[in-house]
């Protein structure tokens, strides 16, 4: 007689066989969605806060002697960070004045209202070219809607009042020069006395090293009597106006990202806030760590079963421009980012933005 457990409608009433399909299709749902959500809604954990670091270097060499700043000190554009010994300048200046008068006075005349016209020239040259920096600077991020349209308005009223400052400061120059009379008006030495005290008043004028804009000074590690050299970095400076997030994603999630795609952010800095941001520019390139040697790229074998996936930097920056930033995140910290390439609608773009918010709330506790 035959055992019932062996009989084809116990083998059918197996349990382990419905669970099993369960299992493979539950599998195989979890992988379309996978698929699915790396194509319309494209997340990273892999993002990092990013600025503009500039290295300030002085313009001439000299001995410190003071520093304006303290480390971590956050400064207006302009703000003297820290000065050089101006005594030499000084004297170079004094030397180009008295050269430029000696010059004047060779064709018996006064050379006291040239110099004075002169300086005035040399600081509104400075003021414009100064004016001129920081207002390209913002037109860039006028742009881009970083900053308020308003503030580039104000950039160009600086401009535009700089330059009738020069062009009045060259007036008065060219009016001290016709005062010499005929022979002073084209002398090529007192064209090239003038060059010589202009440049010595570019220098002195540059003994004071400031905020090229609004930002950070960070590493201060400056200190008086210490020797800078003209070019050499001395100071490291976040610019405080131009931060983005650089998010790695893997190059098969790019397939439908594209610049303006709204973009989730999470920071580890601010948890259990989504911030709003959009996609700026996807890179165009990396570098993939090929060595070179003899003129022949390095073969670099490997034990992996597969080759690691790519990562394409990917800039984003906040909806609300600078004005929207957390004061908490510094640059270098994490950020968490879900692209919405396929819209912010729909069932995919509901399941990632869900699963972002609980990372937010979670990210209290790491």
């Amino acid at each position: 007689m035959s055992d019932p457990e062996t009989t084809p409608a116990a083998r059918r009433r197996n349990p382990a066989k419905p669970i099993a399909l369960i299992v493979i299709l539950l599998l195989a749902g979890l992988i379309v969605l996978y698929a699915m959500t790396d194509r319309l809604a494209p997340a990273s954990s892999r993002g990092i806060v990013s600025a503009q670091v500039v290295q300030v270097a002085p313009r001439v060499s000299g001995e410190v002697v003071a520093v304006r700043v303290e480390d971590d000190a956050v400064v207006r554009t302009g703000a003297p960070l820290f000065e050089i010994d101006p005594r030499p300048f000084e004297l170079a200046v004094r030397q180009a004045e008295a050269n430029l008068e000696n010059t004047v006075q060779g064709i018996d005349a006064s050379g006291a209202s040239l110099v004075s016209a002169q300086a005035g020239v040399t600081q509104a040259r400075t003021a414009l070219e100064n004016a001129q920096a920081e207002a390209e600077r913002t037109f860039r991020l006028e742009e881009r809607g970083i900053v308020a349209a308003a503030r580039g308005d104000d950039a160009r009223a600086s401009i535009a009042d700089a330059e009738a400052r020069l062009t009045s400061a060259e007036a008065s120059l060219e009016s001290a020069r016709l005062q010499l009379g005929s022979g002073g008006e084209d002398n090529p030495a007192i064209a090239a006395a003038q060059a010589a005290l202009e440049s010595a008043q570019y220098d002195l004028a540059s003994t004071t090293v400031t905020a090229p804009h609004f930002g950070v000074v960070t590493n201060v590690t400056l200190s008086e009597g210490q020797f800078v050299s003209a070019g050499s970095p001395a100071l490291t400076f976040i610019d405080a106006e131009a931060a983005w997030i650089t998010l790695d994603l893997r190059e098969n999630q790019l397939q439908l990202v594209d610049a303006g795609d709204p973009v989730g952010l999470v920071f580890d800095a601010v948890p259990g806030e989504i911030f709003e941001g959009r996609v700026q520019s996807i890179a165009w390139g990396i570098n993939p760590g090929r060595n070179v040697a003899g003129g022949l790229v390095v073969n670099q074998p490997t034990n992996r079963w597969f080759e690691p996936a790519r990562r394409i930097p990917v800039r984003i920056e906040l909806a609300g421009g600078m004005d929207a930033w957390p004061e908490r995140a510094r640059v270098g910290g994490k950020v968490h980012g879900v692209v919405y390439a396929g819209g912010t609608d729909g069932p995919v773009a509901w399941m990632a933005s869900a699963l972002q918010r609980l990372r937010s709330w979670t990210s209290y506790l790491h």
